[in-house]
């Protein structure tokens, strides 16, 4: 049991680690005190889109590796406790890789902006602040990242 407890752990600590955020109010150490370009537009469109970092396998390998000791320990000894224990180690496999899935998409906005300029620019981040067409927002720009602000 407690070794079931410390997969689960495991899992769930590496699960968390997987997704980083494409938020225009998270920056990371190396993005503070960086000078930006700021530019100012109005918004032409907003689209709903599922921003997708992809599986990292942990899920799959933690659930597998979880099914396999809880079933088969539960389950008699010899090959009845094999074969369950392989059983076990399949289904938290599939198990362990949905959860894996869910956890590295969310949810995340297509933003259009015409700048000032007249130029066109869409940016794609986290849906974690909303936007409306013909609202006025700043597309800050720097280290390659660029953000939709208000």
């Amino acid at each position: 049991m407690k070794k079931a407890l410390l997969i689960v752990a495991t899992v769930s600590v590496l699960a968390g680690c997987a997704v980083t955020p494409n938020s225009a109010n998270v920056y990371n150490s190396r993005q503070a005190q960086g000078e930006q370009i700021v530019r100012m537009g109005v918004v032409e469109s907003v689209r709903n889109v599922t921003i997708d970092k992809g599986k990292s396998g942990v899920g799959a390998l933690g659930g597998g590796a979880l099914g396999g000791i809880a079933v088969g320990s539960a389950v008699g000894g010899g090959n009845g406790a094999l074969a369950a224990g392989i059983v076990g180690a399949i289904l938290g496999g599939v198990a362990g890789d949905q959860i894996d899935q869910n956890l590295s998409t969310r949810p995340g906005l297509e933003i259009t902006v015409r700048l000032d300029s007249g130029d066109l620019r869409a940016i794609t981040q986290d849906a974690d602040e909303q936007f409306r067409t013909g609202e006025r927002v700043r597309l800050l720009s720097g280290s390659g990242v660029t953000r939709v602000t208000h």
